[in-house]
């Protein structure tokens, strides 16, 4: 098993993931993409919507503003239970998730539970605690031209959050849909987007961080039929994690959330566990909505959001399967699986085996010797030609072929092409293979 180190040094010595802000120094619970993450990034994310939406006629995407009435957020129930438990170290005056430090504990714990624990604390290894609070995550700002220090009745009404979800633009864009497209049930609605949690104690790379991506699909259902629905979508999570983004079965686990651990609006949920270098985390969850959002959204708004049955003319609420799966975790569970440590020519390699569909690079193309005008330029060829008809092909000329060799490796290039003087001869070049380092002759016409 691959060590989070690990993966974090590589992350940033190639160029997927920096620290927020790194050149002043951090800023705690942001991570800023690079181009070799943005690439695998979004064929990851493209991976999803094509999944789940483009090869579907059941589904619509939509693209909801970050910024939203803030009495979205009082219907669904955000501004009264979205929040963490928080631990204050009495002592250094240090402040955690409690949920997060101590052992066997859920994110509903009491403060009699958390001090049975007799958890130390992190920073100053004392066991001094005060009572555990209830820290709401939503970002709050002001909207409009009012400064708080001015008027504060007015600001207070000018008062808006940063969207801790991406759900509930989903859902006030719900009778949008229904209106103007009429679909027939069962069908979803899907969005990718960001969304911010201001984190107690952001932790594990990108894990846990205050701004995130989110991809999340409404399912609307019949609310007979929401058992059926449920386990079609749960076999579908489990072949895109491991058909489509290549994880392995055997690290994802699937844990029955109780009842009182469930979110306010669920009546089931199923957490998909990943078995990341940390230990198990949760990737995504599976959540049985009901009717939560939609009658909330109908008694706040006044707005009816009955959906009346095409054929019957059955008039009723629907109910929601939500699958969601958060973007950071998912490419971090998709570094884990693919990062290995093996031994080539009496040397310690490094390699990404990622999938070919998500690998930043099909191909890299390179000369033998950099110094020769003429492999150069029949390289030239070559790059640009497999560049017309791939797209993801990367150039490579540093360091000898050897040191080529290691560093595709560990971005995860699946095939290397190099030209060398055979190639001015018989118009074949030398392509390695990743994950065997076998080397074969092929024509460059049957690249």
């Amino acid at each position: 098993m691959s060590k989070l180190e690990d993966i974090v040094s590589l992350c940033k010595r190639r160029g997927f993931v920096f620290p927020g802000s790194d050149i002043y120094g951090g800023f705690a619970g942001t991570w800023d993409f690079g181009p070799l993450g943005v690439k695998l990034k979004k064929k990851m994310m493209d991976a999803w919507w094509n999944f789940f939406v483009e090869e579907r006629d059941d589904m619509y995407g939509v693209d909801a503003a970050i910024l939203m009435n803030p009495r979205t957020w009082e219907a669904s129930g955000h501004t009264a239970t979205f929040a963490d438990p928080l631990v204050e170290c009495k002592e250094c005056k240090s402040r955690f998730r409690a949920d997060k430090i101590a052992e066997g504990v859920s994110e509903s714990v009491t403060t009699e539970e958390f001090l049975a624990t007799h958890t130390k604390c992190p920073v100053c290894s004392k066991e001094n605690w005060g009572p555990i609070r209830k820290f709401n995550m939503m970002f709050l700002t002001h909207v409009g031209a009012v400064l708080p220090d001015d008027d504060r009745e007015l600001a207070d009404k000018n008062i808006a959050y940063l969207r801790p979800e991406t759900a509930q633009g989903i859902f006030t864009n719900y009778k949008n849909v229904v209106d103007t497209f009429y679909p027939d049930l069962p069908f979803g609605l899907a969005q990718q987007g960001k969304a911010f949690r201001n984190e107690i104690s952001p932790r594990d790379f990108i894990l846990r961080d205050r701004e995130c991506g989110q991809m999340e699909i409404e399912y609307f259902v019949r609310p007979e039929t929401w058992e059926d629905e449920f386990e079609k979508v749960r076999s579908l999570q489990h072949e895109f994690l491991e058909k489509i983004v290549g994880l392995p079965s055997e690290s994802i686990h699937e844990y029955e959330v109780p009842e009182g651990d469930r979110a306010h609006y669920s009546k089931r949920t199923i957490d998909f566990m990943f078995d990341y270098p940390n230990g198990e985390e949760e990737l995504m969850g599976l959540a049985y909505r009901t009717d939560f959002d939609l009658s909330n959204i109908a008694r706040e708004s006044g707005k009816s959001m009955d959906y009346r049955d095409k054929n019957t003319g059955e008039v009723f609420v629907p109910h929601v399967i939500e699958p969601s799966i958060g973007v950071e975790r998912l490419f971090l569970a998709i570094l884990s699986a693919a990062y290995v440590e093996d031994e080539v020519g009496g040397g310690k390699r490094v390699v990404l085996k990622l999938p070919e569909n998500l690998a930043p690079y099909k191909f890299c193309v390179s000369s033998l010797l950099k110094n020769k005008s003429e492999l150069v330029e029949k390289a030239r060829t070559v790059y640009n030609a497999l560049k017309s008809k791939y797209g993801d092909v990367t150039w490579d000329d540093s360091g000898n072929i050897g040191k080529r060799y290691r560093k595709q490796d560990e971005i995860g290039t699946p095939k290397c092409v190099v030209v060398d003087f055979d190639t001015l001869e018989d118009d074949s070049v030398t392509v390695r293979d990743r994950d065997t380092t076998e080397q074969v002759r092929v024509k460059i016409s049957e690249l």
